[in-house]
């Protein structure tokens, strides 16, 4: 089978799940969505409520932010995969609980597995403690390491900088060290 049919496969996998409790709630489940062949990947934290309607990730204001700041670096969202840690939408956008995350883990892990990106950038603090352990994004924003062939790039999620100037300020800033990982 073929990465993309694997691919396929895996979403509708995902839009089916009934893993954990969120199934219940959800419109539907977001997947996320770029070309399987994307060699940088975001990673959020989970879909809202705008997300949930569609099915597509990051398409309200988080996501207007994520494509400017994408596009900031000469990418544009075509290019790249977008996805969140959580598939489904949490109810009234509260934090992920564990057994969430832990639910949803497989999904993501398939889907590094899958794309294979040289860079994934982690948005927020659940996007960094479930991928890579218990960093703060305060202290890890703007760095990376590399693990595993490729890297993983640390930084606020959009929501948290369209909510605080300095956070928006800062990301700005740590979208410029991740334009320099690209060449």
């Amino acid at each position: 089978m073929t990465r993309e049919k694997e691919l396929l496969a895996l979403h509708e996998s995902i839009r089916n799940c009934t893993l954990c409790p969120l199934h219940k709630t959800r419109t539907q489940a977001v997947p996320g969505e770029g070309p399987v062949h994307a060699r940088i990947m975001f990673i959020g934290e989970a879909p809202g409520v705008q997300e949930d309607a569609t099915g597509r990730p990051f398409v309200g204001r988080s996501g207007e932010l994520l494509t400017e700041m994408i596009e900031s670096i000469g990418l544009t969202r075509e290019r790249v995969f977008i996805t969140s840690v959580l598939k489904s939408r949490p109810p009234n956008n509260r934090t992920p609980t564990q057994s969430e995350i832990e639910a949803c883990r497989p999904y993501i892990d398939r889907q590094i597995e899958l794309i294979d990106p040289r860079i994934v950038v982690l948005l927020g603090g659940v996007a960094i403690s479930s991928i890579v352990g218990p960093w703060k994004v305060s202290d890890s924003h703007g760095d990376y390491f590399e693990a595993k062939g490729r890297i993983f790039f640390m930084t606020y999620h959009p929501a948290a900088a369209l909510r605080f100037p300095k956070a928006k300020a800062l990301m700005k800033s740590d979208f410029e060290v991740l334009r320099s990982l690209l060449v």
